[in-house]
């Protein structure tokens, strides 16, 4: 295989999956009539969509067929990805239990965990979340705060978590937390992960309203919350390492790059309806692409790494920071182009929430300004 062929993406049973998810997002939304929407993964909760999926196949690609996914590789999840993402489907019910926590799972859980967990993860029928970040603690994550403290039970959990995507919906939550104090020279050690049943007295969720008032974001109010010793996710202090590695599945992903993939196909289609493009709109859209193209290649490489069990953390925050900027600059390209297309109300539409969704796309999976700085850390140059 060339290089170049590398980054296609597209082996045979690649294009043969590539192709199947294709036939089923046609008929899918045939029959039940979702419109494609921008940052779908984030904001488009259908948990009967994501279960018709799971039947399907296309969750937990890379759940071993023993815990009920499919013992695919993670290309394989790669491909259904992007799919998904480029036709706007509403997948955010199932995205963090199946691009996170499972892969956590399989790498630090239990066996009664993955037993319990990882079947109903690859059947799209169980939503998880993520408490990670904190008031005082965004991008900072050595700064968390949350409190695990030990008894002869289990652990007792005191603190709050804000930006929690979804946690007003999912079943469970993975918790990071400090389970041992605070060392200035090693400000990563002794930290924990904790999975938590969204159900268990003592939590409480407060919503986190966005400018638009959509409801996606909350805070997680942790007080003196009992879990079991099997509860822990992993080794007790090592949930630094666990959750960094977690990171690079997030960062990396089709996701940071194709967020708003549905607004510029939308764009492109509204263009070649309306009058002769000229050379300055066909100059702007062949600029718009060809970075799209440039970043997509470099997901996939970093896709290929993890595939490998290469390390990837540098990499992968690197297309975040690129592709995070891309989809911000994408609105404002869209929006001068659309100068020049038919009025058609899905794209205003559409574009209407790209605006309202801009401003966060460089935020989540951390700061793009926080990643610079470990880019450069890595990189020798501070």
């Amino acid at each position: 295989m060339s290089s170049f062929d590398a980054l296609c993406a597209n082996e045979p049973d690649l294009a043969a999956q590539r192709s199947r998810i294709r036939d089923f997002l046609r008929s899918d939304r045939a029959e039940f009539n979702w419109e494609p929407s921008v940052d779908a993964w984030l904001s488009e909760w259908d948990p009967a969509f994501s279960a018709r999926l799971g039947d399907a196949g296309f969750v937990g690609l890379t759940i071993p067929r023993s815990y009920g996914g499919q013992g695919l590789g993670y290309l394989h999840r790669y491909v259904i990805t992007e799919e998904l993402l480029a036709q706007g489907a509403p997948v955010a019910a199932h995205w963090i239990a199946d691009r996170q926590v499972a892969p956590a799972l399989l790498a630090y859980g239990t066996e009664d965990q993955r037993d319990r967990l990882l079947a109903p993860i690859a059947a799209g029928r169980l939503h998880m979340a993520i408490g990670m970040s904190e008031h005082e603690a965004g991008s900072d994550l050595a700064a968390v705060r949350t409190k695990a403290t030990p008894t002869d039970l289990g652990w007792v959990l005191n603190g709050t978590k804000t930006w929690t995507s979804g946690a007003h919906r999912a079943h469970q939550i993975v918790i990071l937390a400090r389970t041992a104090a605070l060392d200035p020279t090693n400000r990563h050690a002794g930290l924990s992960q904790f999975l938590l049943d969204l159900r268990t007295p003592g939590i409480t969720i407060s919503p986190v309203v966005s400018m638009s008032g959509e409801h996606h974001f909350n805070e997680v109010h942790l007080n003196n919350v009992s879990v079991p010793h099997c509860a822990v996710l992993g080794t007790v202090g090592n949930g630094w390492h666990q959750v960094t590695s977690e990171l690079a599945f997030e960062r990396s992903g089709p996701e940071r790059v194709l967020s708003t993939a549905p607004l510029i196909e939308a764009t492109i289609s509204a263009l070649a309806a309306g009058p002769t493009i000229d050379l300055h709109v066909a100059a702007m859209l062949g600029e718009l692409l060809a970075r799209q193209v440039s970043l997509r290649q470099l997901s996939v490489s970093v896709a290929r790494t993890l595939a490998d069990g290469g390390d990837a953390a540098t990499k992968a925050a690197l297309v975040k920071d690129l592709g995070t900027r891309f989809e911000q600059e994408s609105v404002d390209i869209i929006a001068d182009l659309l100068t020049y297309a038919p009025d058609r109300p899905v794209l205003r539409d559409l574009l209407a929430k790209a605006w309202l969704h801009k401003p966060v796309f460089t935020l989540r999976g951390g700061t793009n300004e926080v990643l610079r700085g470990v880019i450069a850390r890595e990189m020798g140059l501070r």
